[in-house]
């Protein structure tokens, strides 16, 4: 299917001044399953456009930088808009990021960066002479941003609730178990440790199983050290989680370790997952364990 047939095809360019939170902007759009460029120069506007029609559904959520970094091709962004929007079906919309003289001037002295149109003087004197350069660009925009307030948790946020589609959750819980002995998983949010209960490896019958095996997680699960061990990781997680969600993560990845990854853990994953999945979007999956995936909903 090509892009001209895709009505669900989206593509956004943000723009706006800088250092009003371009770069918190676009690691937003990449939550929510963009493909995202940045610093594309507007020449390459057209070409960029092909290539999401050759490319059919792979490429039909597209986000893209613009900004001064750039600038000497910037004249060509009105003509490409122009010509977009008299030839294409994809008509992009643009989101003009804006913040106060104030605000940049304090976020500039904050990061001790320097100004792209003024890189031997004063940040003020490049943010008006850039103000007055994306006029244009502004006026353009459907959607505006005065970011002068907001914390970059809460430009996430806004993103998230305007851009998102229903079918994408916003907040992903992922449950790994894996085994101390084959290393700690470097992308994990939080780590439990469960070696400390009963081991099915050393029942001769359930040694080459999983956890994922009803014996197994059965075995695992009816000690009262699970018991209790659950109830207060439930509870403590219960109490996280909405947190997490708040502060715009967009998953948060909860590690299960036991020795080898392939019985305690397994089953202990499973069962936070099955415990999980009515109120988040859950996946559990077996980094160390012979059947590597678990459930998902």
């Amino acid at each position: 299917m090509s892009i001209e047939h895709n009505k669900d095809a989206s593509l956004v360019i943000i723009t706006g001044m800088s250092g009003a939170g371009k770069t918190v902007a676009v690691q937003s759009f990449e939550d929510l399953g963009y493909f995202c460029v940045d610093n594309l120069p507007p020449t390459l506007l057209p070409k960029f456009l092909e290539l999401m029609k050759e490319s059919g559904n792979k490429m039909n959520k597209v986000a893209l930088v613009m900004d001064l970094r750039g600038r000497e091709f910037f004249d060509h962004l009105a003509k490409a808009l122009d010509d977009m929007s008299d030839s294409s079906a994809v008509k992009p919309q643009i989101l003009f990021l804006e913040a106060d003289d104030s605000a940049l001037v304090r976020r500039y002295k904050e990061t001790r960066r320097t100004h792209p149109l003024a890189p031997a003087g004063l940040p003020l004197e490049g943010i008006k002479l850039e103000r007055k350069f994306l006029q244009d660009l502004k006026g353009r925009a459907q959607t505006i941003y005065n970011t002068s307030k907001m914390k970059p948790r809460e430009l996430r946020e806004k993103i998230l609730k305007e851009f998102s589609s229903n079918n994408r959750p916003q907040f992903s819980v992922n449950i790994m178990s894996f085994g101390f002995k084959h290393g700690l998983p470097i992308d994990a949010d939080t780590v439990f440790d469960v070696r400390f209960l009963p081991n099915p490896y050393y029942i001769e019958s359930m040694r080459p199983k999983t956890g994922m095996d009803e014996d197994v997680s059965s075995y695992v699960l009816k000690w009262s050290e699970t018991t209790k061990f659950l109830e207060k990781v439930t509870e403590l997680l219960s109490f996280m989680l909405p947190y997490y969600k708040r502060e715009g993560k967009a998953q948060l990845v909860i590690a299960i370790g036991c020795t080898g990854g392939q019985h305690r853990s397994v089953a202990i994953a499973e069962y936070l997952g099955k415990y999980f999945k009515d109120d988040y979007h859950t996946v559990v999956t077996h980094r160390d364990a012979k059947n590597q995936k678990g459930i998902e909903s």
